[in-house]
């Protein structure tokens, strides 16, 4: 099969979360299995930095809004798949991330450079590689929601479109003023098609158009069809619901393991846990944490209070009361950072903050930590409590998304089970509840290692999840038009 991903964001050369990992570990996946799946990005100068010298220039000149783009097809620097790069110097070579300039503002032309990548995207389903016309395209997030839209209202035959929804509170959301610039025909701009609310909304044209969704565990995907969780897009996709699949995304065990990752003062493996060890003292070092008797717990997140971490600054007061000790790396929410540092200002021995992100870090804070610490609000899969559990961190986590879905709690009724430590009420006394009990089973060592060693034998890899988007990709479903779903 001929799989074609859109992404906005590609593991090892532009990440600003989770996205990139996925989009490039499941077209992996799926090439070990024996498809050949492949990957077109925005050209970002880190993008041509790493393209091959060699890579060729297709004929397809692809237009947005006034913007010219060319497509490069070529090896990347460290991807384990072909690439396709949409060079538009215009749109993309710029300082900054992919979405926000060097101050941290949105950049004010995101809707035209993602039109422009959804655009080149739908190109290519279309044919604009002759020696590659896929049988399904792929995409990822609101970024290349645009991309069914444009499949949708050509004339040529097109492949099957799979839409993946990573993280509905991202939607791309712009002014009605922008639809012109599109280049989609008047009447794509009502409900039932790109407008939203008034405006252009990238990933609601995705739901509405593309032949399949998915999103990233079970319990999200039945979250997201309720007004709690669906951001005004519930009703859509509950319209949808039989074309909804949740998958759980998988870990690259390549970059993720203690056992062959680089990043570690020593490697180990789940019958060797000696490097662990050395891994906490480093991580105690790194912090300016002293020696403690209770468990170190760790947090690596955006400070947000959807990641929770607002509830972690405020349980961290009671940390000595089981001699335990805290680290944490993240920026975000300014509030969250100010109640952090003032926490580690206070008692450095206990709490310790490293603002920021630091990729290496992040992966020592997974050997060295006792407990990994998700209390996310809402989380549509995670990938942080798949990391711990195979680095013998035991997370623990809010029952929501795909926190529910992968780690199963210490209690008395599935003890035999358990991998974690899982809380309900998002609230800093039920996090420091899940706290205290993480602290009264690490008193335990055998019953701890017997815990941690369920934990570490779990298998996140991608291969299952590439092989239910596979089924995915393969069954056409129920053909009826969006519309006639919806009314029925």
């Amino acid at each position: 099969m001929r799989i074609l991903h859109a992404t906005s964001e590609l593991y090892p050369l532009v990440k600003t979360g989770g996205l990139a990992d996925v989009s490039a570990a499941l077209g992996a996946a799926q090439r070990a299995l024996g498809h050949d799946a492949r990957v077109v990005l925005p050209g970002y100068p880190e993008v041509l930095a790493a393209l091959a010298a060699d890579a060729t220039l297709l004929e397809q000149i692809t237009e947005v809004g006034g913007f010219r783009g060319r497509i490069l097809r070529g090896a990347l620097r460290g991807v384990e798949m072909p690439a396709y790069v949409v060079d538009c110097p215009a749109l993309y070579d710029r300082p900054g991330g992919p979405y926000l300039d060097a101050s941290g503002h949105d950049y004010a032309d995101n809707a035209l450079r993602f039109a422009m990548l959804s655009r080149a995207a739908a190109d290519l389903a279309l044919g604009a590689d002759h020696d590659y016309p896929p049988d399904v395209i792929h995409g990822h997030d609101w970024q290349t929601g645009l991309a069914p839209a444009y499949l949708a209202h050509s004339q040529a035959a097109r492949p099957r479109s799979v839409h993946t929804i990573h993280n509905l509170a991202y939607q791309g959301v712009f002014s009605a003023d922008i639809f012109p610039t599109l280049g989609l025909p008047e009447d794509a701009m009502q409900m039932e098609g790109v407008e939203y609310h008034g405006g252009v909304g990238f990933l609601k044209a995705a739901l509405w158009y593309a032949d399949a969704l998915t999103t990233v565990s079970r319990t999200y995907a039945a979250e997201i069809q309720t007004s709690a969780f669906g951001l005004g897009l519930e009703g859509l996709l509950r319209g949808r619901r039989a074309d909804l699949t949740g998958i759980v995304n998988g870990v690259d065990y390549g970059v993720w393991d203690p056992r062959v990752d680089p990043e570690l003062p020593r490697r180990y493996g789940p019958d060797s846990l000696g490097g662990k060890l050395v891994a906490k003292a480093a991580l105690r070092d790194r912090f300016g944490l002293g020696a403690a008797r209770g468990p170190l717990f760790v947090a690596v997140a955006r400070l947000t209070p959807d990641k929770g971490l607002d509830l972690v600054a405020r349980a961290a007061e009671a940390l000595g009361e089981f001699d335990a000790q805290l680290a944490i790396l993240g920026t975000g929410d300014s509030g969250i950072e100010a109640q952090l540092l003032a926490l580690a200002s206070h008692d450095p021995s206990r709490v310790g903050f490293v603002q920021g992100y630091d990729e290496a870090l992040a992966h020592v804070m997974q050997a060295g930590a006792d407990v990994t610490l998700v209390p996310s609000r809402t989380e549509p899969c995670g990938l942080t409590q798949l990391y711990a559990m195979r680095y013998g961190s035991l997370p623990l986590v809010r029952r929501t998304g795909g926190l529910a879905d992968t780690v199963v709690d210490v209690a008395a009724e599935t003890l035999d089970r358990a991998t974690g430590f899982v809380f309900d009420e998002p609230s800093p006394e039920a996090l420091l509840g899940a706290m205290r009990r993480a602290a009264s089973l690490f008193e335990q060592p055998c019953l701890w290692t017997q815990v941690q060693a369920r934990a570490m034998a779990n298998d996140f890899g991608w291969e299952s999840a590439a092989r239910r988007y596979l089924d995915v990709y393969s069954n056409r479903g129920d053909q009826r038009t969006c519309l006639e779903r919806v009314l029925s």
